[in-house]
């Protein structure tokens, strides 16, 4: 464990906390909203993060061993992304929590488990795009993300 994995999961975690407490106060009506942001309803959007997680930390617990991840473009993602967002439009809240919270916590824990020379190897996560460290993984991926989608969710239903 390196002293920067550890602050990254602390940090990680905040934000998962502070999410989770946003999505137990969603009402139904909350959750059929569609977002201005993402164009997806907030059901999709929190599913979005909560399943985002695993594949997540799957990358970077690749790139931390310096092993070489398969062929990946941003297309392919959003291309993803937009198929996620139309099978989960109604996704049920008390299934979507449970896995933002297995999810997360399984992606701290990996995060944690870190050493600062592992988060600062680098590989290449999108085709075509300058590789990437995994300490940028986890702030990007992890911390940015959440910020972003969730932020989306609180704009969407003004909390």
């Amino acid at each position: 464990m390196g002293v920067k994995g550890e602050a990254l999961a602390r940090q990680f975690e905040a934000k998962v906390a502070e999410a989770t407490g946003l999505l137990e106060k969603l009402s139904d009506t909350d959750w059929k909203q569609t977002t201005a942001a993402e164009k997806w309803t907030v059901a999709a959007t929190a599913h979005h993060i909560a399943s985002s997680y695993e594949p997540i930390t799957r990358i970077i617990k690749t790139i931390a061993a310096g092993e070489t991840l398969p062929h990946f473009t941003r297309q392919m993602l959003d291309e993803m992304n937009a198929q996620h967002a139309k099978e989960f439009a109604v996704c049920a809240k008390p299934e979507t929590i449970a896995l933002h919270e297995t999810g997360a916590a399984a992606a701290a824990e990996a995060v944690r488990r870190l050493s600062d020379a592992e988060l600062a190897k680098t590989g290449t996560v999108f085709a075509g795009m300058p590789p990437l460290s995994a300490e940028e993984m986890v702030k990007g991926a992890l911390l940015a993300h959440i910020d972003e989608h969730f932020g989306s969710i609180r704009a969407t239903v003004g909390r």
